[in-house]
């Protein structure tokens, strides 16, 4: 208990002292830097340095692609705002399920397979989206609505482009790269797991926001936190499976 009780400790302190050298760097708003403070500090008490370390890697790469044609995006009205800064809603909507399956770790080792790669599979779902939505706003020639193939204006909730999609899948490949790099996933298998289970559930966001998301008035949030669970539940639902066969 007090080896566990101290990575908490030293987790905090290490986000403390990089949040205090780094908030001046654009990447995300006051709120957003206390909230990932407490998120980094979690993670390390949970999955260590490990752990930590592939949700700087979604945040760095994810807010590196959201500069990618910012110019063009914004004067188009599709931008995120705030020059792209994350707040304090953009960490939980996207880290949430990760946070309570690493959480997880700790209540239940017995299981620590499965919640890792429940937690790798959110993150890759995470990265799969932000990469097919600022490349597919940027790069995209045509954008589709998902549910009907109808042609529409870049930047639609639920419209999906070629080159986005092909981000999208380059996308979960690196994050679950990283995830088996870091040894938060272990096997080829997981590997597969990840990647897949992260696309899927980016193909399941694009059709939450054409079906659901203007009708019910859900929030960009929302949706992220629905996306990264269906991600978690394909993956930890697939290595179930694989493992009841095995047996």
């Amino acid at each position: 208990m007090n080896f566990i009780y101290s990575d908490f400790v030293i987790g905090f302190f290490v986000n403390f002292i990089l949040i205090y050298l780094f908030c001046r760097v654009p990447l995300m708003t006051k709120g957003g830097w206390i909230c990932a403070g407490v998120l980094g500090s979690i993670l390390w008490g949970c999955l260590s340095w490990q752990g930590w370390m592939s949700v700087v890697f979604y945040l760095l790469f994810g807010s590196l692609v959201t500069k990618i044609g910012y110019k063009f995006k914004k004067e188009q009205g599709i931008a995120e705002k705030r020059g792209g800064r994350r707040g304090p809603e953009n960490v939980w909507g996207s880290a949430a399920t990760g946070l309570v399956l690493a959480m997880m770790t700790k209540f239940n080792p017995a299981n620590e397979v499965f919640f890792k790669v429940g937690f790798a599979a959110s993150f890759s779902a995470k990265l799969a989206d932000t990469f097919g939505s600022e490349i597919g706003k940027r790069f995209g020639k045509d954008t589709y609505l998902i549910t009907s193939l109808k042609k529409v204006e870049r930047g639609t909730e639920g419209g999906i482009s070629l080159e986005g999609t092909l981000a999208s899948i380059f996308g979960s490949i690196f994050m679950a790269f990283i995830m088996l790099r870091l040894s938060i996933i272990s096997t080829k298998y997981h590997f597969i797991v990840v990647l897949v289970s992260g696309f899927f559930a980016t193909l399941s966001e694009s059709i939450i926001g054409a079906k659901f998301q203007n009708k019910y008035k859900l929030s960009n949030e929302l949706v992220n936190a629905i996306q990264t669970s269906i991600a978690s539940v394909l993956a930890i639902f697939s290595l179930i499976s694989y493992s009841y066969f095995l047996n």
